[in-house]
């Protein structure tokens, strides 16, 4: 038999129909913090990723800009480009805080000046030139008698997602 004061009471836990729990319980909002911190780890992981690959799109603009600026100084200075007094290739080094450029040949005159220039950047904020893409950037001029001028540039690209260590770019251009 039913207890009659059980009945009638609003607080009657096991009546059928009546809700016993009010508001979120802590298990729900623990799942709840846990699926908005999964989701916050994506969102961040995504970030540092398309940053990542920002970046190596930048180096990637940044080499063209570096091997047309070359070639519209051996174009200006066409005779000596052809006699072969442009061919070298420059490394760009950055020790401490101290750029360098070697290069495997003596240049002298305007094209060592040039090449130095193309090697070193402007030295300003940013940098140009081999400069701008990193510690250990080359940068090799090829040109023949016909005009046929080839600059092959190469820099370390791995930090891009699924980058290789260094990325190789040809431009094949007549003055």
């Amino acid at each position: 038999m039913r207890n009659p004061t059980l009945a009638n009471s609003k607080s009657a836990p096991f009546e059928k129909g009546h809700q016993s729990q009010v508001g979120a319980g802590l298990l729900e909002i623990l799942i709840a913090v846990l699926v908005l911190s999964i989701g916050f780890l994506g969102m961040s992981t995504l970030l540092v990723r398309s940053m990542t690959n920002n970046n190596s799109a930048m180096a990637h603009t940044q080499t063209s800009v570096v091997t047309y600026a070359i070639l519209d100084s051996l174009r200006a200075n066409r005779t000596a480009a052809l006699n072969g007094d442009y061919d070298t290739t420059a490394t760009f080094k950055l020790t401490g805080s101290t750029p360098s450029c070697s290069l495997s040949t003596n240049l002298t005159g305007r094209p060592d000046t040039e090449v130095q220039a193309w090697c070193l950047g402007s030295g300003g904020t940013p940098p140009g030139g081999l400069a701008a893409l990193g510690n250990g950037a080359t940068g090799k001029i090829d040109c023949n008698s016909n005009g046929d001028c080839t600059v092959t540039v190469t820099f370390d690209d791995s930090r891009a997602t699924a980058g290789s260590s260094t990325q190789t770019f040809v431009t094949k251009a007549m003055l």
